[in-house]
């Protein structure tokens, strides 16, 4: 009772900071209907799509992974806050294990995620046509993507003492795992240079892009790999990710 009261404990403590930034959340509305609308404009006449599909639609779900990826990566800059003011000592001293305290941060930051990632699905039903009875099956690949995600932030945050050098190494990070994930434009298939086929391969958030489309478009989206394959890649991926992650945790010091 005491470890699962105190992963309930960090993840309440991580919702409520995110719905207090209240410039975050408008941030969250803003910045998908801008790549919706005003790139999905611009690109959309110049990308080739197989079938009955809008760049439009084809953009959501990459939309979707990336307002994901830049979230569930940022929030990782909540360990170094804590660092900072202390209160990450006071939780590292508490009754409960690393995995407890690594999980229940993971958990929450996963969920605030989420919630960015339901805003741009809503987009998605007004501007693109899409069936919202869809976001049943994706809402749960979305939050097994943010795990892994989220899980890599906070890895990053344990071994980094700044905020300006997380910055620095996020957007390192963030940014080759975007433009390869397939969210922009296909990365496999014919003028597609090999090294970026392979490359998109190794990048986790395209297998998690793949599965939401393969749900979000349906029959007329072409995927790359079966769902089942997607999902279990992404799952796999989280588990490494969490282990490593605890591990980071638990060579913190007190």
């Amino acid at each position: 009772m005491t470890e699962l009261c105190g992963i309930y404990t960090l993840w309440l403590r991580e919702i409520k900071r995110f719905m207090r930034d209240r410039l975050r959340v408008i941030i969250s509305f803003i910045q998908p209907l801008l790549w919706l609308t005003v790139f999905a404009a611009g690109f959309g006449a110049r990308i080739e799509l197989s079938g009955n599909i809008s760049y439009q639609q084809f953009l959501l779900p990459g939309i979707i992974g990336q307002t994901l990826l830049f979230t569930a990566m940022f929030m990782g800059i909540s360990v170094i806050w804590d660092k900072e003011f202390g209160f990450m000592k006071e939780i590292l001293v508490a009754p409960i294990s690393r995995f407890s305290i690594f999980i229940g941060k993971m958990l929450g930051d996963s969920t605030a995620a989420l919630f960015q990632g339901i805003i741009v699905f809503i987009f998605g039903f007004l501007l693109c046509g899409i069936n919202p009875l869809t976001i049943l099956t994706a809402l749960p690949i979305m939050l097994l993507i943010t795990f892994g995600l989220v899980s890599i932030g906070l890895i990053i945050a344990s071994f980094i003492g700044s905020l300006e050098n997380f910055g620095a190494i996020q957007t390192f990070i963030n940014l080759p795992l975007f433009f390869l994930s397939g969210a922009l434009f296909p990365t496999v298939g014919e003028g597609i240079p090999q090294w970026m086929q392979i490359a998109s391969k190794l990048d986790p958030l395209s297998y998690g892009v793949d599965a939401l489309r393969t749900v979000i478009i349906g029959p007329a989206w072409i995927p790359t790999n079966p769902l089942y394959i997607n999902i279990a890649i992404i799952g796999i991926f989280d588990i490494i990710m969490i282990i490593i992650g605890t591990w980071a945790f638990s060579r913190m010091k007190n």
